[in-house]
């Protein structure tokens, strides 16, 4: 299994589900009383996301898509731990961070959250290419039925 990987040289990648996208910026942006956002909402405001070394496939999705929108947004400071970053966007100067949920979205002073209207992040089932086996086959359709 894999999220957020578009290409996987020798592997077909079967879709298995797709997850939300998240904002994070301050409370008291203009743009925190909106419950979903596009990126070209966030465009000026600096973006917080870990190092392309960190999360290769994360990362390219997002700056696809900010390419796809015809976006480039400034550089904010990076994205560390989810709680530091989104601790130092409630306190520190404007900025945003986009993230999945994992365990719940959280809820912070000071911080809103916001669901990113495009992209989704989808994971994958890596497969050597070819009809997918039984197994997997049945895997597939008992994963699908539980999303």
């Amino acid at each position: 299994m894999v999220r957020a990987l578009t290409d996987a040289p020798g592997l077909e990648l079967l879709p298995v589900w797709t997850d939300p996208l998240y904002v994070a910026l301050p409370a008291g942006h203009p743009l925190a009383h909106r419950p979903a956002l596009d990126l070209a909402d966030l465009a000026d405001l600096p973006l917080r996301l870990a190092p392309r070394e960190d999360n290769a496939p994360f990362h390219d999705l997002i700056t696809g898509a900010c390419r796809k929108a015809g976006i480039e947004p400034p550089s904010g400071p990076p994205f560390t731990t989810f709680q530091e970053t989104l601790t130092d966007i409630g306190v520190g100067a404007p900025s945003w961070t986009v993230f999945y949920e994992v365990a719940g979205l959280p809820e912070l002073p000071r911080v809103t959250v916001a669901r990113l209207v495009a992209p989704a992040m989808t994971t994958f089932l890596a497969v050597r290419p070819g009809p997918p086996v039984p197994a997997v086959r049945h895997l597939l359709e008992a994963l699908s039925r539980t999303t």
